[in-house]
């Protein structure tokens, strides 16, 4: 898109204000344009760090006088490529990264730039914690907004349900504090419904003791996959709210902790977090230790720690395509299903996280938020990852073919941040269900009714 005097114009007001402005050209500009997903390359008219809620009400005026696109980035993680534009304009949080806690109230104030990594490790100094992402490097943002789940997930709710304030830009460029007592609708939309009415700048979060956790993960060789999950499938259900798991279809890593034989070969494993004593999380890891998995990783560790688990096998950079839904129960038809689109993937490093659901989850009423779905036992996630450009239409095809597999099992709904695909209507309609739907659409006419905020899981006006 050409620069119009009028936009340079704009551009330059905003550098006045002391927003760092980048632009094509610009020696920073190719390393700042970068996101997390590889699959996606574009190239934004100007990128704009922001320092303070003034500059993004700035920038959010700027894009609606000059009607271009506007895209707003946390930790750069979204699938889709939300958080970058073709032309557009990046309005960056990344700058308003710090965290301030108080422990005496057991409540968090994180600005819309700060990730897990950041988050965790100022609350861990006080014992102290909510459920944040499964990979530190993923900025708090966008992981609340679409619900956010987690390590802490049946111990202590979604990242959503955590969130009692929030600091937030509207689309015409006023600034908010947004309470249960001074706009519950817009709280509840920011639960669960992505950054669709505005941009927030500052969360404020619920915390809760957290510290020292039992976490890791017990690796079984895929040959025992059939065996294991409807193992796991049995003794989930007698899993106590302390531990949140998941069952991973996956090819095991190539560490001395695996046999020789089995390194990065087909596998199925035992991931979770147990907040309780060691002595209960032995209790309840013993009946899956008698299975005799090849490798056993968990052990205590600060919750911190396990929260950089997998940020080495999702780099930045690496090329990726989800899709998810909810299944009601782990039927027969549905680890059917799974095992052989498994056995068929594409790529080594394709896997598939069924995440146990229920606990805390279901604690908070369905009308609460805007997340879709509370009631589900499990949620998946099908995680294409691969590195070769000329492979991509056979890692989204497959991706495809297996959620549409999967969806005869599910509850017809999707956790929206397990959803790589754009934002037409009808996807995200069916993610959230036709009322829920509905709702959101209501509170966007009021909050956004030109659809300024159109880069995310999209609810239209």
């Amino acid at each position: 898109m050409a620069v119009t005097a009028a936009l340079r114009d704009i551009l330059d007001g905003l550098r006045s204000t002391g927003a760092q402005v980048i632009a094509p050209g610009d020696d920073l500009y190719d390393g700042a344009r970068r996101v997390w997903n590889g699959c996606i390359d574009r190239r934004p008219l100007a990128i704009i760090r922001c320092h303070g809620g003034g500059d993004v009400a700035a920038v959010v005026r700027c894009a609606a006088a000059a009607g271009v696109e506007l895209a707003v980035r946390g930790g750069g993680h979204s699938l889709p490529g939300f958080s970058t534009s073709e032309g557009g304009i990046v309005l960056d949080l990344s700058p308003l990264g710090t965290v301030e806690v108080d422990p005496a109230r057991r409540s968090a104030w994180a600005g819309g730039g700060a990730t897990w990594a950041t988050y965790d490790a100022a609350t861990h100094v006080h014992g102290l914690a909510s459920t944040g992402g499964l990979v530190s490097t993923t900025g708090i943002g966008g992981l609340t907004l679409g619900g956010g789940i987690g390590w802490l997930t049946r111990a202590h709710g979604l990242a959503c349900d955590n969130l009692f304030s929030a600091e937030i830009v509207t689309a015409d460029g006023e600034v908010l504090t947004v309470t249960a007592d001074s706009d519950a609708e817009l709280l509840w939309g920011l639960r669960g419904g992505g950054g669709n009415f505005g941009v927030v700048t500052r969360f404020g979060f619920r915390l809760h003791p957290v510290d020292t956790v039992t976490g890791g993960m017990m690796i079984f060789p895929a040959e025992r996959a059939e065996e294991i999950a409807g193992f796991y499938r049995e003794w989930a259900h007698t899993a106590s709210r302390d531990f949140t798991t998941m069952l991973v279809w996956l090819t095991s890593p190539p560490a001395d902790f695996v046999p020789d034989g089995l390194r990065e070969r087909p596998a199925i494993a035992v991931v979770g977090c147990h907040v309780g004593t060691l002595d209960e999380a032995d209790a309840e890891l013993a009946p899956l230790r008698r299975l005799a998995p090849v490798a056993d990783l968990y052990e205590a560790q600060p919750y911190p720690q396990l929260q950089t688990f997998f940020d080495a096998d999702l780099p930045a950079g690496g090329r990726y395509y989800f899709k998810g839904g909810f299944l009601p129960a782990l039927s027969d038809g549905a680890l059917s299903t799974i095992n052989r689109f498994m056995h068929d993937k594409p790529s080594t490093w394709c896997e598939l996280d069924m995440h146990h659901m229920g606990g805390a989850v279901r604690d908070v009423a369905d009308a609460d938020t805007a997340f879709a779905d509370r009631q589900a036992d499990f949620t998946y996630n099908i995680i294409a990852i691969w590195d070769d450009p000329s492979l991509d239409a056979v890692h989204r095809e497959w991706t495809r073919a297996f959620a549409d597999a999967l969806a005869g099992f599910g509850s017809g709904t999707a956790y929206v941040n397990f959803l790589s695909d754009g934002s037409e209507t009808d996807t995200v309609r069916a993610a959230y269900g036709a009322d829920r739907y509905d709702r959101l659409v209501a509170l966007k006419r009021r909050m956004d009714p030109t659809n300024l905020f159109r880069l995310n899981q999209n609810i239209r006006p």
